[in-house]
């Protein structure tokens, strides 16, 4: 157990020059993933056709 403390204190201390950068990198996964969904989506719901005749919505049915 000591051998694994000794070696992550030796990867991250002092800190590495590479750790500025990579602990920004969740923060910006989670950016990219939003606006990759929210496009997906957009192009989602503008694929679909629109209701034929007197389809009722979802909503209505669910109420």
């Amino acid at each position: 157990m000591a051998i694994a403390s000794a070696a992550v204190d030796a990867l991250l201390h002092p800190a590495p020059g590479w750790w500025g950068a990579v602990w920004l990198l969740p923060w910006w996964l989670v950016c990219v993933t939003a606006l990759a969904w929210a496009v997906l989506r957009a192009r989602e719901k503008a694929d679909r056709p629109p209701p034929q005749g007197d389809a009722r919505s979802d909503w209505e049915q669910a109420a």
